[in-house]
């Protein structure tokens, strides 16, 4: 399967919290890394058990804002609306042979990072999509 259909895949499967159609898309000794928090996850079972962990993986939707693919590099931005806030991620997966065996994943949340004032004079306010 090429790279850009395994990403859209992962995206529909966490959405539909569907593990092991996730688990089947991850190679066995993938590497995630989500530099925002310092961390680094190791191993298809770990990313299934991180992501579908009962505090983390509540009824939320998988919103796929854009996914562009370079041979093996697929890049992909999605939200994640929760009760008390929305979730934004840029993506970099690394797909080889069908199965992800890699990723760089940017969280944050709009606002997170007020922008300063000493800048109002040259920015305007990014309208919400």
């Amino acid at each position: 399967m090429e790279p850009l259909k395994v990403v859209a895949q992962l995206w529909e499967r966490i959405e539909a919290r569907d593990w092991d159609g996730v688990a089947g898309l991850i190679a066995e000794d993938a590497v995630i890394e989500w530099p925002v928090s310092g961390e680094r996850i190791v191993g298809r079972a770990n990313f299934v058990a991180v992501n579908s962990d009962d505090g983390y993986a509540d009824e939320r939707s998988v919103e796929l804002l854009r996914i562009l693919a370079d041979g093996n590099l697929v890049v992909t931005e999605v939200e994640i609306p929760q009760d008390h806030v929305v979730y934004r991620a840029v993506s970099l997966w690394t797909v080889r042979d069908g199965e992800i065996v890699g990723a760089r994943e940017y969280w944050t949340s709009p606002g997170q990072d007020p922008a300063p004032r000493w800048r109002a004079g040259y920015v305007e306010p990014l309208a919400a999509d």
